[in-house]
This record gives C-alpha cells, structure tokens and sequence, in this order.
C-alpha cells in the first residue's frame, strides 16, 4: 500500500525560509514523478507548485523561491520554499504518479497524495 506523508509545516514570518519532507512507502519511487500541490482555502482545485523527476519543473510564481529536490535511497522529497510571503499560506501536498515524458501539472494526473501539512506565512 502506497503511503506517502508530509512533514515540517508550521508558522513562518514573511521573509523566511521553510522546508517541507514528504516520505514515501509501499513501493520503489525512484522513476516516479514527484510533486507538490497546494490548496486554499479548503475545497479549491490544488495549485502545481513543484515537481521532479531527474529535473525540475516549477509553476511560475515559485520560481526561484523554492526547490524541489529528491532522495531516491530514503524515497523522500523535499521543498525548499525562501522568500516566502503571506499567499504562499496554504495546505501543502506531496503527490507521485508514474513516469511520464512530461511532468503534469494537473492533480487529476497523480495518482498518490499525502494527508497535507499546512504552511502558514504571517505579515
């Protein structure tokens, strides 16, 4: 059974910097894509933040703010977020789906998801 869950949420000034870790279990990920997602508020389509495969991919308004990177031997991801600001609070999501060419930004394209873990930046 495919498991994958978040840690290192928490409260952040503005300015700062966070890192978040997504574990993963139940399989080999290593040639999996893997993602992160974000969400607010409740109930809105996740937001594509980041995700890699051997390169990154970035959804614009991250772009040299955070870093995606992976650890195949611990089957962990991590996000680096730097310079953050208030509208980066959301529900932070890993996710993995198979290998594809391309990296999908679309959630319905990932087939795993962790429980979230929230980032909350204050002013």
């Amino acid at each position: 059974q495919v498991q994958l869950v978040e840690s290192g949420g928490g409260l952040v000034q503005a300015g700062g910097s966070h890192r978040l870790s997504c574990s993963a279990s139940g399989r080999t990920f290593s040639s999996d894509i893997m993602a992160w997602f974000r969400q607010t508020p409740p109930g809105m389509e996740r937001e594509f933040v980041a995700a890699i495969i051997w390169n990154p991919d970035y959804a614009d308004s991250m772009k040299g703010r955070f870093t995606i990177s992976r650890d195949n031997a611990k089957n962990t991801v991590y996000l680096q977020m730097n310079r953050l600001k208030p509208e980066d609070t959301a529900v932070y999501y890993c996710a993995t789906r198979p290998f594809t060419s391309t990296i999908p930004r679309s959630p319905n394209d990932y087939r795993h998801w962790g429980q979230g873990t929230q980032v909350t930046v204050s002013s």
